[in-house]
Formats: structure tokens, C-alpha cells, sequence
């Protein structure tokens, strides 16, 4: 079967098989972002982005996608280039082995987009659907709130 889908603001079409879920179609595509966690929709690694919600990539079978807009990490960053939250997650040390930081920072990205007024309770329950058994979410969440709260000034001031 052929889906046509909007893919880090590419149109693709894709010749795919029923059971091929997205994930398998995204690291296929060497979009190594998306990570292979658990398979079962719990740990998060393989967040994307669709249609501006974050969604678990391993759920997802491609027929679903059909006229659809899904977004990954590769989309926001390049090797020469990282985007602000990135970038204040590095400085801060809420990387640690880096598995889960993908998934964590699409999450985040869904909540800057959603919401205008952000507070501790909202990051946490951003990142309630990532699990990371490095960090302790302390430094993280510390992170994304300030990132995030730059961003809204940013655009206030605009």
C-alpha cells in the first residue's frame, strides 16, 4: 500500500506494508532519533511529534499516517546546529547517556506549543511518558523550564 504523509516538512510517499509500524519506517530511513525502546508504547524513546502532540512512534502503523504531519528530533537540530532546548539541556547536565533525551526534548517541544503559561507540574507531567533511569528527571525538568520559559519571553517580546 502507498501513504503520502508530511515528514520534517517533506512530503513523502511511501510503499509500506500494513503491520510496518512508524518507527521501523523512521529508523529504516536512518532517522536514528527515534530510538527502539521498549515496543509497547511505555518508555518513550521513540516520542515524535503528530500533528503537534507527542506521540510513541512504535505504536503507530503507517496506514494511521496518511495525510498526516510527523515531526522528529532530526527536524529541530543538525549536526552543526542544536536548537535552544538543546542547547540548555547541554549546559545544564540533564544529558546523561543521551537514550531518552530525544523523546524527552519532542515532548517538551508538544508542551511549548501547547501551552503559554508553564509551570514545574506541567514539565512533569510532559515527561511522565519518558523514562529515564539516569538523570532523575531533576536536571531535566530544571532545564526545560528554563528553555521554555526563555522561549515564551522571546515570543512575547516579538
Amino acid at each position: 500500500m502507498i501513504i503520502q504523509f508530511e515528514l520534517n516538512d517533506q512530503l513523502v510517499q511511501v510503499e509500506t506494508q500494513p503491520g510496518t509500524t512508524l518507527l521501523e519506517y523512521l529508523r529504516s530511513i536512518e532517522l536514528y532519533s527515534v530510538k527502539h525502546g521498549c515496543d509497547h508504547g511505555e518508555c518513550g524513546a521513540c516520542t515524535v511529534l503528530l500533528n503537534q502532540k507527542a506521540v510513541n512512534a512504535c505504536l503507530l502503523l503507517m496506514p494511521t499516517l496518511e495525510g498526516k504531519k510527523v515531526e522528529t528530533l532530526e527536524k529541530f537540530s543538525t549536526h552543526q546546529h542544536i536548537n535552544s532546548m538543546q542547547e540548555t539541556f547541554l549546559k545544564a547536565g540533564a544529558v546523561q547517556c543521551g537514550f531518552c533525551t530525544p523523546g524527552m526534548l519532542l515532548s517538551l517541544e508538544a508542551l511549548d506549543r501547547e501551552k503559554l503559561d508553564l509551570n514545574e507540574d506541567d514539565v512533569r507531567d510532559a515527561l511522565n511518558g519518558n523514562l529515564c533511569r539516569c538523570t532523575g528527571y531533576v536536571k531535566p525538568v530544571e532545564a526545560a523550564l528554563k528553555a521554555l520559559k526563555e522561549n515564551k519571553g522571546k515570543e512575547v517580546q516579538s
